[in-house]
């Protein structure tokens, strides 16, 4: 019992630091876990804890509403993450008995707060027990208001989304938001090929189920692994974690051996070192990041990963200087900063902390490194952009803007050829660009699209 109090005690602190810093919840939690050397079993039941309760915040905020007098955010931090955990575990969790759930909450209050902070909680949650088939999304409000309580999503957010993709795509792509993301790995080709990597992760794991993605030519999906940054495979660098959807991109870059490429916005580095492995690590990559602490993440990728052709330097891509490489690039990446709405199953507090004005803001960011990274393509070079979002603002209305005023430029059509023929039914009918929407394929969503340089 003791280290479930562990675990859930684990799991509240990190909520509130979530909270109280405003700072991602997968890094809060995985130093979390790191400091304190949790087992498998209680690890999982952490990261069950925080990422459940982030992802379901105002469903259970709502329900909370009904159960208490007063406004959620005028309790202390630590009473209102106390009661959204134990509510996550009563509404949505059937392993764990609900006594067990009331008992860790009063217990973990008692630690915590005064004897009348103990009675309240107490009193919430049996309170609920007592109601909980009562509590029905009203029949009579809008359907944007009842997606966003019954899946947990901000109401301006559910509201975009129908406007772009209709209900279906709109409810389906919540309903996935709020599962576990699944786990990915990319096979280093420098180093070993799928089958003998699929191997060694058997033989280092036994109760690993390895499955070859049917989205990524050089993918896998894994389960029963643990941290699989921890393993021998991943340290040896026959391998990285990276998406699948987030793999599309080199292939979609088309890079080839001898070639010089320019990463506009490359940390942490998964996309640069994958271009430099299809590259068979012949050439020259220059991977740019506005961090300089950030560089050091590329170098140690490609460190481990056996890759020598990048050079990295800190520049804002917004403005290249003039003297930052001597000519121009055979293919150039934007892989922009964004939103990152086609993530929110790895980062579920950031559909929280995102508004509606942040999108314009950072569509104007995108912009202007799009048109600074298309000064660095050669005649007959390409130009790709990608984000992880799927805001079209952010994406394809970004895109056309950029060739209404950039006529040197136009929609590489030959794109869909060159991609995985899973997914060329989800291609703009231009055949320039997609939209991978998290549903489709139970990847991250991504814009990738492909630009040419004519003139």
């Amino acid at each position: 019992m003791a280290q479930l109090v562990s675990a859930r005690s684990i799991a509240l602190q990190v909520l509130n630091d979530v909270q109280e810093k405003e700072s991602f919840s997968n890094l809060q939690l995985n130093a979390a876990l790191k400091r304190e050397e949790l087992d498998r079993r209680d690890a999982g039941l952490a990261t069950e804890l925080v990422y459940g309760t982030l992802s379901r915040l105002n469903t259970l905020d709502w329900l909370l509403g009904k159960l208490i007098n007063k406004p959620i955010h005028k309790l202390e931090i630590w009473v209102q993450n106390l009661l959204r955990m134990s509510l996550y575990q009563l509404h949505y969790l059937d392993k764990i008995p609900d006594r067990a759930v009331v008992h860790e909450a009063v217990e973990e209050a008692k630690r915590r707060g005064h004897k009348g902070t103990v009675g309240f909680i107490n009193g919430v949650l049996r309170n609920y027990l007592r109601s909980k088939d009562s509590f029905l999304v009203p029949e009579q409000w809008p359907k944007f208001k009842k997606i966003a309580i019954e899946h947990s999503h901000p109401e301006w957010l559910v509201k975009r989304w129908l406007s772009s993709f209709g209900e279906k795509d709109t409810v389906e792509m919540c309903k996935v938001n709020n599962l576990p993301p699944s786990i990915s790995i990319r096979c280093n080709v420098l180093k070993t090929d799928r089958d003998t990597l699929a191997q060694a992760i058997k033989e280092e794991f036994s109760s690993a189920a390895v499955e070859f993605s049917e989205l990524a030519p050089q993918g896998f999906i894994l389960s029963q692994v643990g941290n699989i940054a921890l393993s021998r495979v991943y340290r040896q660098g026959l391998c990285t974690v990276q998406d699948e959807s987030s793999m599309l991109v080199a292939h979609a870059l088309q890079p080839a051996p001898g070639m010089e490429v320019l990463d506009m916005c490359a940390a942490p580095g998964g996309k640069t070192t994958h271009i430099a492995e299809r590259m068979n690590n012949q050439g020259k990559i220059l991977a740019l990041d506005i961090h300089q602490h950030k560089l050091k993440l590329i170098e140690d990728n490609a460190a481990r990963l056996g890759v020598t052709i990048i050079e990295t330097r800190q520049a804002d891509a917004r403005a290249l200087p003039e003297e930052l490489y001597p000519g121009l690039f055979d293919r150039v990446l934007v892989d922009a900063p964004c939103s990152g709405f086609g993530v929110i199953r790895r980062k579920p507090d950031l559909k929280w902390q995102k508004s509606l004005q942040d999108i314009s803001a950072i569509a104007q960011t995108q912009r202007q490194i799009l048109q600074e990274a298309s000064r660095w393509v050669k005649e007959g070079g390409t130009l790709v952009y990608s984000t992880c979002t799927v805001d079209p603002e952010e994406n394809s209305r970004l895109i056309h803007r950029f060739l209404d005023e950039t006529p040197a430029f136009s929609l590489d059509e030959s794109l869909v050829e060159d991609m995985p023929s899973l997914v060329r039914p989800y291609f703009h009918k231009s055949g320039g660009y997609i939209q991978i929407l998290p549903h489709q394929f139970g990847s991250d969503g991504f814009f990738i699209s492909r630009l040419r340089r004519h003139s």
